[in-house]
């Protein structure tokens, strides 16, 4: 279970994240085409450029990024139909299996190529293929790498992250997607939910709970890659007890399991229509603020010191996965 602080030691960082998220929400309403989602993540990360928010600071902001983030996704599924969830991944399963694999080899041609460090480049290749940050945190047991090398991981995906969130919008209307288009090349294509959701929603409403979905279903694939890279590591013999981390708490995120139960309400009809609207306003706030505060612990300085191979490799496995996601569709259209 997370261990969560007391409400004096969450209030100072609370508070900062609000200052950014309560712009950009007022600044989503005035440039919808750009949204509160974009806007929160930059003027977090703006904001920590600028000045780095003290240690009584970390608790608010930490709590902010993960549960509230995870409350507004438990919180979109009151909204959304079961069914309608199950189809939209079942619809998006070929497209993401494909993203999975290219991203994976894409990870181990690359890393060879640049000579970065096998652990680093499968870091960078679970991360960029499944979810980012939670994907990495995943694994990170099992593969056991340097500190420094998951921090190495951590900076590129979330510079890919950035880069997806302001590139993907204007580049789908240039494309002319649809909602469900571009919900589907987001949510395969793009990291962290966080970024899914800041890149989907700047596209529209519908976009972005369409993305939003994917994203969960394309999540839930953390589960077997887990126990791969664990019997893989067991069978090298790196690993003495491969099933280290691989508690289902560890594994699969709790706010899916959530999000399910709250969409399965909404398909028993337990959620009356009066209260959607109000709950979907409520989860857009809470993803803002949580956005801000993600955007609050971007550390700037340290990825421009990750040096350039891992941005490479970075760069490389993405545009694997953003093409390949494309090029799904585009065969899957025919």
């Amino acid at each position: 279970m997370p261990r969560f602080h007391g409400p004096q030691r969450l209030l100072p960082g609370l508070l900062l994240a609000a200052i950014p998220a309560l712009l950009a929400y007022a600044g989503g309403h005035a440039f919808p085409l750009l949204g509160g989602a974009v806007l929160a993540i930059l003027l977090g990360t703006l904001l920590r450029a600028a000045w780095t928010p003290g240690a009584r600071f970390a608790p608010g902001i930490d709590f902010a990024g993960r549960y509230v983030l995870q409350a507004s996704i438990v919180l979109l599924g009151f909204g959304l139909d079961l069914g309608q969830a199950l189809a939209v991944g079942r619809a998006s399963l070929r497209v993401a299996l494909v993203t999975l694999l290219l991203a994976f080899a894409a990870a181990w041609l690359l890393g060879r190529a640049l000579r970065v460090p096998a652990k680093l480049a499968a870091l960078v290749g679970v991360g960029t293929a499944i979810c980012g940050g939670s994907a990495i945190a995943a694994v990170a047991p099992i593969l056991r790498p340097d500190d420094h090398d998951t921090a190495f991981a951590l900076s590129t995906i979330f510079l890919f992250n950035l880069v997806a969130v302001l590139a993907f919008p204007p580049l789908g209307h240039l494309l002319g997607m649809d909602a469900a288009q571009f919900g589907l090349w987001a949510g395969t294509a793009i990291n962290d939910t966080s970024s899914v959701a800041a890149a989907g929603y700047a596209y529209g409403r519908e976009a972005g709970d369409y993305a939003v979905i994917v994203k969960l279903a394309r999540a839930t694939m953390i589960v077997p890659v887990c126990l791969a890279l664990a019997g893989l590591m067991a069978w090298r013999g790196r690993n003495q007890n491969p099933a280290d981390g691989l508690r289902a708490g560890g594994i699969v995120p709790w706010f899916i399991l959530w999000f399910v139960a709250a969409s399965a309400l909404r398909s028993a009809g337990l959620v009356p229509a009066a209260m959607q609207g109000g709950l979907h306003a409520a989860s857009g706030l809470a993803m803002v603020f949580a956005l801000a505060a993600i955007g609050l612990s971007a550390d700037v300085r340290r990825m421009r010191a990750t040096g350039p191979r891992p941005l490479l490799l970075g760069l490389g496995v993405w545009m694997a996965v953003a093409l390949g996601s494309l090029a799904m569709q585009a065969a899957l259209s025919r």
